[in-house]
């Protein structure tokens, strides 16, 4: 087995090549290399001043169109903050366990179970 030395540098001590070096290297093993099954949507964002208007809606429309373009038949899944589990209904996601606090919030972990 190799040795294994460990390298600590400070953000702002990187240069722009190391840098990309790194960001590159993860993006290969988080994003490129280990799609997970179930497929997981993260935070849905949207501006307090622009809600209400049906952006978090179209968010979630393109998230599952990329889903079942990319990976069709697979289940999707999310974490929902509990006031929103009709939203997230309406898509045809179901809470999959009892409600949890995260850092004060509730919130309730739900499923698609396939993408069509």
């Amino acid at each position: 087995m190799p040795k294994i030395v460990t390298r600590w540098h400070k953000f702002e001590k990187l240069s722009a090549d190391k840098l990309y070096e790194l960001l590159r290297f993860r993006q290969g093993i988080f994003v490129v290399e280990l799609i997970p099954t179930p497929l997981r949507i993260g935070r849905v964002a949207v501006a307090a001043e622009q809600r209400q208007h049906g952006l978090g809606r179209t968010l979630m429309e393109e998230a599952l169109l990329f889903c079942r373009a990319h990976y069709p038949g697979s289940p999707v899944v999310l974490t929902a903050q509990v006031y929103l589990v009709l939203f997230y209904r309406s898509f045809g996601f179901e809470p999959t366990g009892a409600p949890f606090d995260d850092f004060g919030v509730a919130h309730v972990d739900m499923c698609l179970p396939r993408t069509p």
